[in-house]
Order: C-alpha cells, then sequence, then structure tokens
C-alpha cells in the first residue's frame, strides 16, 4: 500500500498570512497547508476542514483507538477502516496445561 506524501508546507510570517489571508484560504482547499509563524517560532497552521476533521478523529479516538483510530487518514483506507472494525481476536493458541 502506498501512503501520501505529505503536502508542501508554505511558511508565512503573521503580517504575511494577513495579507495574504485570501491565498492562503484557497492553498488550505487545495490541500497544502500554510504555516503561519510569530518572530521566527510556528504558532498555526492554516489547514482544509478534511485534513482538520481527520485530526479531530484521530485525537478523540485516543490510544486507545488503536489501529482504526488511524485508518481513515488517506484515500482508498476505508476497506481497512471495515477490516479493522469487522476482524474478532481469535482464542489463545497456548497449549492446554497438563496436570
Amino acid at each position: 500500500m502506498d501512503f501520501p506524501e505529505p503536502p508542501p508546507q508554505r511558511v508565512l510570517a503573521v503580517a504575511e498570512a494577513k495579507a495574504a489571508f485570501a491565498e492562503c484560504l484557497r492553498q488550505a482547499e487545495r490541500g497544502e497547508p500554510v504555516v503561519v509563524t510569530r518572530h521566527g517560532k510556528t504558532v498555526a497552521a492554516i489547514i482544509s476542514v478534511e485534513d482538520y476533521e481527520a485530526l479531530a478523529r484521530i485525537k478523540a479516538a485516543g490510544p486507545q483507538g488503536g489501529l482504526a483510530s488511524l485508518a481513515g487518514g488517506w484515500k482508498g483506507s476505508d476497506s481497512l477502516v471495515a477490516a479493522v472494525l469487522n476482524n474478532r481476536r481469535s482464542r489463545s493458541r497456548r497449549a492446554p496445561r497438563l496436570r
């Protein structure tokens, strides 16, 4: 399975992002995040709603969500989500104890 390459990041200072806000929004809509810095430190990112919802879903699942919480982040992963959620654990494979 091929994982998508992370989108390129455009890095702008707050003043630059403010001056080009409409273009930053268009870029985020295309799936290209815009990173905003203040005094050289990263403070925010402008991302698409789809990316935000995926991050919120992963964060909400927390560490208890396991693999199913990570699936769904790339194109074609719906079948993996279904398979993981429908998977049942098998019985233990330990040999029976002899008395």
